[in-house]
């Protein structure tokens, strides 16, 4: 074997183990029941967020999410820590869905188009639409967004 592809192994190797390790040593929090984004508890099985959104007569947030998404970091980090947009999620059934999982999450991600992180979107516990988030937004234009989804869904 030549000297260039055993180098040019070795860095594969090399790049793959990063990329395997990277993936893997996230420091997500969750006990399969429930995730913690954000300081907040997020529910991570669909049937259930629904039916607790029906019994409390709230609208559900679902919010896709990956372990590799700076975005999704800038999230948990600035916008779920700020006070104002805390208090408007307490209004809201939260429903956290890692995009790299499958099952149930990965079910209604299909249902929802969602395949890149991160996104929010806002459904009655119907399961019916009413807005949708792609991407990062910032600070003030999600605080409206969620407020505008309350307002949607108030009965």
């Amino acid at each position: 074997m030549t000297p260039r592809k055993l180098l040019t192994i070795v860095v594969l190797v090399a790049v793959l183990g990063f990329g395997y390790y990277s993936m893997n040593a996230a420091p997500v929090l969750s006990n399969h029941e429930y995730t913690y984004q954000g300081g907040l508890e997020w529910n991570e099985d669909p049937e259930e967020a629904l039916s607790a959104a029906e019994r409390q007569d709230k609208p559900v947030l679902v919010y896709y999410w990956t372990t590799w998404c700076t975005y999704c970091q800038t999230y948990d980090e600035e916008h779920y820590q700020d006070e104002d947009i805390r208090d408007v999620l307490e209004e809201y059934v939260l429903l956290a869905i890692n995009l790299d999982e499958p099952g149930a999450g990965a079910n209604m991600a299909a249902e929802h188009g969602a395949n890149y992180p991160p996104q929010h979107v806002i459904i009655t516990h119907n399961r019916e639409d009413v807005s949708e988030l792609g991407g990062y937004v910032e600070r003030d234009r999600f605080l409206g967004e969620l407020r505008r989804g309350l307002d949607s869904t108030a009965t």
